[in-house]
């Protein structure tokens, strides 16, 4: 049995093989994980629903939903990330679930001394895509924001006769004497622009009318 580690992660096992789920999770148990078992795929995804885990351990061959199908749902509903528990001629198909974003897999029949490795590796690669995804989140707004105060910069650029680096000036100023993000009132000037066009075609309809 492996020496106890510093764990408080959530693990979800999945294996309609009683011995193996029950072996799989005296294993990580021991090794503190806090560990929740199910026999079915069914079962798992409403546990998983109810409460999301850190990770996933999935047996890829199982009556009902299987593996692959559990995966898919994993991914489409949750953010819970999957390794697979395998025999050896599922190997092929456990590398082809990778790209339902499976971040590691071990081969049955597992020895005790492998399990506790395999999840921390694989807890670590799926912490390693939270934070990827977290960056491009983030490059996302910041392009977004990027976009607007442009936008904003040459709206004031028009409206007031200026050159880029005035109407920018201008700009920041206003939002750092309102203590606001330059972005926030990019924004609100842009809509507040789409507005007043609002209304003056809405005037021109008027006048058209009369």
């Amino acid at each position: 049995m492996p020496a106890q580690v510093v764990a408080s992660h959530h693990l979800l096992i999945v294996d309609d093989d009683a011995l193996i789920l029950a072996f799989v999770a005296s294993v990580l148990t021991c090794a503190g994980y806090h560990v929740t078992q199910a026999d079915s795929g069914e079962t798992a995804l409403s546990l998983a629903l109810e409460n999301p885990p850190d990770l996933a351990l999935l047996d890829v061959a199982m009556p009902g939903m299987s593996g692959i199908e559990l995966a898919r749902r994993l991914q489409e509903e949750t953010t819970t990330p999957v390794m697979f528990l395998s025999a050896h001629g599922e190997i092929d198909i456990v590398k082809d679930a990778t790209a339902l974003g499976a971040v590691g897999y071990l081969v049955k029949p597992v020895e005790a001394t492998q399990i506790v490795p395999a999840v921390e590796a694989a807890l670590a690669r799926a912490e390693d895509i939270k934070r990827l995804r977290r960056t491009e989140a983030n490059l996302t707004t910041a392009l977004a924001a990027g976009r607007e105060t442009s936008m904003a910069v040459g709206l004031l650029m028009t409206r007031f006769q200026t050159d880029r680096e005035t109407a920018f000036e201008v700009l920041r100023d206003f939002a750092r004497s309102r203590r606001r993000k330059i972005n926030e009132v990019a924004d609100e000037l842009l809509k507040a622009e789409e507005t007043l066009n609002a209304f003056r075609s809405a005037f021109l309809e008027h006048a058209r009318s009369r």
